[in-house]
């Protein structure tokens, strides 16, 4: 049961994040707010400020996001490389506004930070690097030359050259760091949002495979009454007809008339047995359905024991789809990494009800310990190498884990002192147990 760090998954190519009415609405916000800034400068601080070129600057957003308005695509979802154009757009709109109005000494250049982080959180990396790379060649542009900061003319102002390299330094660092946090994060969102559709998925086709059952009762019910009518009518028409071929059709209609009845009764039987069988099961029964599916493994002996402290009966359980999935997958773990053999121990007492499944193979890794119960880690081999011949995608724990905690179980990952990986499932009673007509835990 050891495990390893897989690749993170990747979006469809081309599939955007961003709708285009949001970039819209994002650079009205920041036009906005750049033509506030040069009024208020220029006329309320009485700064001296080039008005002509920055309203040409600001223009040129404005006249973008106007033909972007009314055009039909602005209600759907950009594309990856539409959205970095854009925000590349506005990465040298902003870098151009900032040249007129002082460059680096101008302390609203830290806005260069927020389109990149944008793109960082909405784009595939190569977008979000390309756009990160621009605007550190902005950085180090205005940096090096732009126009004087707006500034009253009877006051001189000017900022060291090695100030200025280390307000570029900052910036870019700024750049970079926030970039790389929000890259992180959106590939971490992505994950986890694709581990819990998976589990959904699983869950979901667990409940459906339990829900058959009632189907089938239901199925019988109804065909009941006209297989009875054809075989009443059969019999009738093979006591008339004359010997001879036809006579040994309607018999032979008779009879599997009859066989699909035999059926049907059988599966009616399962709604008289549903709440013992189907709804509920003993401890001991969980248990060894649990490691059915590689009873018969002839690498690895699977055993499934009970145990309880006496005088304490053990508890019935209600068979619920998702635990028994998720200690089945904990156990076909177990069996692709066992050496000789897999041991699930169920344990109850009068308040806790415990599974434990233990292998005698190499355990977990020290390195990845920590992280199991997380999506994407794994290291089960593959279909050729595995005993079970499941292929690992690193969702198995995940799922398992995640499944198990929404019923109430605390779930622990850990290695044997004599080696062998454990997994422990523990609940309080109260959260699992059902009642039992038969207390008797070993029927």
């Amino acid at each position: 049961m050891a495990a390893a760090q897989a690749s993170p998954p990747h979006r469809p190519q081309g599939v955007g994040r961003l709708r285009l009415r949001t970039l819209i609405a994002l650079r009205w916000l920041a036009l906005a707010g750049q033509t506030t800034l040069v009024l208020a400068v220029g006329l309320g601080l009485g700064f001296s400020v080039p008005y002509l070129a920055c309203f040409v600057v600001i223009g040129c957003g404005v006249w973008l996001n106007l033909v972007l308005s009314l055009s039909p695509i602005a209600a759907r979802t950009a594309r990856d490389w539409e959205a970095a154009l854009q925000l590349g757009f506005d990465v040298v709109q902003l870098t151009a506004l900032l040249y007129l109005t002082g460059g680096i000494a101008n302390p609203f250049a830290l806005l260069l930070i927020a389109p990149v982080t944008l793109a960082g959180a909405s784009l595939p990396v190569r977008y979000a690097a390309g756009l990160a790379g621009l605007a550190i060649a902005a950085t180090v542009v205005i940096a090096i030359h732009a126009l004087p900061l707006p500034w009253p003319p009877s006051m001189r102002f000017g900022l060291p050259l090695i100030y200025r390299a280390g307000m570029a330094v900052a910036l870019i660092a700024g750049l970079v760091f926030s970039t790389g946090y929000a890259c992180q994060a959106a590939m971490e969102a992505a994950r986890m949002e694709l581990a819990l559709n998976v589990t959904e998925t699983v869950l979901a086709r667990e409940q459906r495979l339990s829900a058959l059952g009632g189907l089938a009762a239901a199925a019988a019910h109804e065909l009941g009454t006209p297989l009875a009518t054809i075989s009443v009518v059969a019999k009738e028409m093979a006591r008339e007809i004359e010997d001879g071929p036809l006579r040994e059709d309607a018999w032979l209609l008779v009879s599997q008339a009859q066989r699909c009845r035999d059926i049907l009764r059988r599966l009616t039987e399962t709604p008289d047995a549903q709440d013992v069988v189907h709804e509920r099961m003993t401890f001991l029964q969980f248990v060894r359905e649990v490691v059915e599916p590689h009873a018969g493994e002839e690498a690895v002996r699977v055993e499934a024991v009970v145990t309880g402290p006496p005088g304490i009966p053990a508890p019935g359980l209600w068979r619920r789809p998702e635990i028994l999935h998720a200690m089945t997958s904990f156990v076909e773990n177990a069996v692709d990494f066992a050496n000789k053999e897999v041991l699930v121990t169920g344990r109850f007492d009068a308040t806790n009800i415990a599974v434990e499944i233990r292998d005698d193979g190499p355990g977990f890794s020290a390195a990845i310990l920590a992280k199991l119960g997380e999506p994407y880690v794994t290291s089960r081999p593959g279909a050729e190498g595995s005993r079970t011949g499941h292929v690992g995608m690193g969702l198995g724990f995940f799922i398992a884990k995640t499944l198990l905690e929404r019923t109430g179980a605390a779930v622990e990952f850990r290695n044997g002192r004599r080696g062998g990986a454990i997994v422990i499932a523990k609940w309080p009673r109260e959260k699992i147990e059902a009642p039992m007509p038969d207390e008797n835990p070993f029927n």
